[in-house]
């Protein structure tokens, strides 16, 4: 895991003092500093890299300000070159009336990444839309499923 100061700025969680040094009461064996972290809901579990890391990102869904509400959805990671924002494609069929037929489309939608996930291009991901973060990403990744084997012969597959 990253230390958390890796920008300009102090990194920080919002309401949680770090200036103690010393905490009063009985310490357990390696304890850790204090951490605030919640459950998204939706069935979806908080991964353990976000509980026990040290990242510090406003945007997470975990242990950040951002609450996961609307549309859910699936696709494929097309490109991981932005910092901690990633494309995810999604492909669908359209139906053409007049030739009673369908055609193939797809949908880039940018996503945010949380440091808590370890993401590579193809694998599948589960987004969840949350408030506006930029001016393009309203989706925020929530899980996330390994690619099996490095096939890359059908685009379109069942997920």
């Amino acid at each position: 895991m990253a230390d958390a100061q890796t920008e300009k700025a102090f990194q920080k969680q919002k309401g949680i003092y770090i200036g103690r040094k010393r905490i009063i009461a009985k310490s357990n064996k390696g304890s850790k500093a204090v951490r605030w972290w919640r459950n998204v809901g939706l069935g979806y579990r908080t991964p353990k890299t976000a509980i026990e890391g040290k990242y510090i990102d406003d945007k997470c869904p975990f242990t950040g300000n951002v609450s996961i509400r609307g549309r859910i959805l699936k696709g494929v990671v097309k490109t991981h070159k932005m910092n901690r924002t990633i494309i995810v494609r999604r492909d669908y069929l359209h139906y053409i009336k007049k030739y009673n037929r369908f055609e193939k489309r797809h949908s880039n939608t940018p996503a945010h990444v949380s440091p808590c996930f370890r993401i590579n291009e193809g694998d599948y991901v589960t987004i969840g839309e949350c408030r506006p973060l930029s001016k393009t990403v309203r989706f925020n990744v929530i899980d996330v499923v390994s690619k099996e084997g490095g096939d890359k012969g059908k685009q379109f597959k069942k997920m």
